[in-house]
């Protein structure tokens, strides 16, 4: 017998129907003599409604209150699935993020999980219960409403596995597994059997919608297994697992792309100690993550900055910034926000040459244009004109040997 955590993503439970067959599948489940938690997002598309209630009250929505709104999603969702449940002869429990309790810093809209106490879980397990928790949501030490931001529950149902020492942590969405690349774009693109820690942690923060990058953190610091699979078929899927040699022999595993990109430029910054400092600090106390960052110098002690922040954070980034610039006597701030990330990722690169250079090349070849690259043990990533995009994830998809039908 296992222990075994399943999340189910808002296409899994985007109604009725499809809520009573996840019931009937974690029921099966739960015959074979496993015991199961189910961790549940909100059904499809409503996170996105209950943010477009909040833009009618303010242009930018409190952040608490804001995560008081955004939590009623889950919590529909963890109702009815209990319903469903009990109407077909087995018992559930539903537990909020304040319930259990998942303990939260207090950085709204994007909180993180500091600890999950696992006594009310245990507990409804040994009554031979499914406990069906909330994704996406917790509480921090006021006792207010926090919640984990985009695909949140991934990292709600790994943080759950880790807590109760589950044996293996079950992905599903509507996918059936991780690809090579987007499919929707490389219809060559296939799945891969089993991916690492590292690659996958790449993967999800170069784009890669398929895991959260925070789910894949918790994953690999507790060598938590993961298996991503599609809710809607049987078919086995993907296993992130620890790293093992066989995985060194794939040179590049897959393609990854990001249109969540945005570009700003401070020129002609006094090159001194300090000023990145004073630069980038106000920007991490607005909790907006900074992607790349290429410092190019000038004559006469100036230097060019520039960076990438996700689109979604771009205004409030070039207001900061440019406070920031004439604060510290730079001359302007620009920005782009039609940019795309385009990146390759492997374990194998970490012991071949020539990676990166065969990755301009086969852009070059295809008339993509780089603007800044950022590089690291197992990927390469580029900043190209979104136009691009497509063109660039098929060309590399096709260049580095990934249409090939062996995995």
């Amino acid at each position: 017998m296992a222990l075994v955590v399943q999340k189910f993503g808002g296409t899994s439970v985007a109604n009725c129907n499809r809520i009573k067959r996840v019931a009937d599948r974690v029921i099966r489940r739960k015959k074979q003599g496993d015991d199961v938690v189910v961790v549940l997002s909100a059904m499809a598309g409503q996170t996105n409604y209950l943010i477009s209630l909040a833009l009618e009250m303010q242009s930018q929505p409190d952040r608490r209150e804001l995560d008081v709104l955004l939590a009623t999603g889950e919590q529909v969702t963890i109702s009815l699935f209990s319903m469903a449940v009990k109407a077909r002869g087995f018992d559930a429990e539903s537990f909020l993020g304040y319930q259990i309790p998942i303990e939260t810093d207090t950085a709204h809209t994007r909180a993180r999980i500091r600890n999950i106490p696992t006594d009310r879980l245990k507990r409804a397990i040994e009554q031979g219960k499914i406990p069906v928790v909330a994704g996406f949501q917790g509480v921090d030490n006021l006792g207010d409403i926090t919640t984990l931001g985009r695909g949140g529950s991934d990292t709600t149902a790994v943080a759950v596995a880790v807590a109760l020492d589950a044996d293996v942590c079950e992905i599903y969405t509507d996918v059936d597994g991780v690809y090579t690349t987007d499919p929707n774009i490389c219809p060559a693109a296939r799945k891969i059997d089993r991916i690492s820690y590292e690659e996958m942690l790449e993967m999800a923060s170069l784009g890669a919608k398929v895991l959260e990058i925070r789910s894949v953190e918790f994953a690999m610091r507790y060598n938590m297994p993961l298996h991503v699979r599609s809710s809607f078929t049987e078919n086995p899927g993907t296993m992130v697992v620890k790293e093992d040699e066989s995985m060194e022999d794939v040179l590049v595993s897959a393609v990854t792309y990001s249109k969540d990109e945005a570009r700003i430029t401070v020129k002609k910054v006094p090159d001194k100690p300090g000023i990145a400092a004073s630069l980038f600090n106000p920007i991490s106390e607005a909790n907006i993550v900074v992607d790349m960052i290429i410092q190019n110098t000038r004559e006469g002690n100036l230097t060019d900055m520039t960076f990438t922040v996700p689109k979604g954070d771009y205004e409030q980034a070039m207001e900061i910034v440019k406070r920031t610039a004439d604060e510290i006597g730079a001359e302007s701030v620009a920005g782009d926000r039609g940019i795309s990330k385009v990146s390759i990722v492997g374990v194998g690169m970490r012991n071949h040459a020539g990676v990166a250079s065969k990755m301009f090349d086969i852009l070059a070849r295809h008339g993509v244009n780089i603007l800044m690259i950022s590089t690291s043990e197992i990927k390469v990533s580029c900043i190209i004109d979104e136009k691009f995009t497509e063109l660039a994830v098929r060309a590399l998809h096709e260049g580095f040997g990934l249409d090939k039908t062996d995995s």
